[in-house]
């Protein structure tokens, strides 16, 4: 029971350590606060290399890279790189993307309120997720 409330979207973690996008993505997330009905605002340390799976977010987030370099990559085929900037970057819950570091890179995100769901785009397969990464539905409709 206790478990069960310490990870709903209703309860703020202070000071949390967790893989950001799940155990594979290569992105770990060091948050100073995630309280997911609200905000959440942490560091974010990219190993070098990618995950496969385009995603969208449960929420809107600023980012701002504070070492390294990553290249965003959208599903539409747009690449964009990043390297450290005063000026964020927007990403909005709609974006769906993979980014690619070149090198281990970090940045500051702040991330506003999340929805209940978001996609994984998974092996030509669309997957929505819903907190603690738990699949919801997965269906075979991939948006270009």
């Amino acid at each position: 029971m206790i478990k069960k409330i310490y990870n709903s979207k209703w309860f703020p973690r202070l000071f949390y350590v967790k893989p950001d996008g799940g155990k594979n993505s290569g992105v770990t997330a060091y948050f100073l606060i995630e309280w997911k009905v609200l905000f959440s605002v942490g560091i974010l340390r990219f190993n070098e290399g990618t995950r496969e799976a385009y995603h969208s977010h449960a929420f809107n987030a600023l980012t701002w890279w504070l070492s390294g370099s990553v290249t965003e990559m959208k599903k539409d085929g747009q690449e964009r790189d990043y390297s450290p900037s005063f000026i964020p970057k927007y990403t909005t819950r709609e974006n769906c993307h993979k980014v690619k570091a070149h090198k281990k890179t970090f940045a500051l995100t702040l991330r506003g309120p999340w929805q209940d769901t978001w996609k994984e785009y998974r092996a030509g397969m669309a997957v929505t997720l819903t907190h603690g990464r738990k699949i919801l539905q997965v269906g075979s409709n991939i948006p270009q």
